[in-house]
């Protein structure tokens, strides 16, 4: 920019982070983003720094953060709080390798239906079907 502060509508804010204008709002009603001042008989304006916290918002649930851990990292922002940071990201990643291991059960155990149906194939019932009814 050319000196001047970056004033985007709440469209262009929402076009700008990769969101459509009813996120924004939601997370307004949240608290996760203030709501600036309208001026009199004006538009509110959005400046980089809500740009700024929507990009946080996003990168964080891409990481599979909640939205309210989103807000406990945004309220410990101040950079003085680091270890309270730790530990949330360390909740976090145990719970992703958790979800890990439930996925890597399913796979083991949806390999070998398939390969029990490859191995059946022109009888009648399904093994897979049987398995999943319990016979």
């Amino acid at each position: 920019m050319t000196g001047r502060e970056l004033q985007l509508t709440i469209g262009g804010l929402a076009k700008a982070a990769g969101v459509n204008v009813e996120t924004v709002r939601y997370y307004q009603r949240r608290g996760l983003l203030s709501e600036p001042d309208r001026p009199l008989g004006g538009i509110r304006r959005y400046g980089q720094a809500a740009l700024d916290r929507l990009g946080f918002i996003k990168s964080a649930q891409r990481l599979g953060f909640s939205l309210d851990e989103v807000a406990l990292l945004l309220v410990l922002d101040d950079g003085a709080n680091c270890q309270e940071a730790q530990a949330i990201a360390e909740q976090k990643l145990a719970e992703v390798r958790g979800r890990i291991a439930d996925l890597q059960r399913i796979e083991t155990a949806l390999q070998q239906m398939v390969q029990t149906c490859a191995a059946r194939a022109g009888t009648v019932s399904c093994p897979m079907i049987g398995a999943l009814l319990g016979r």
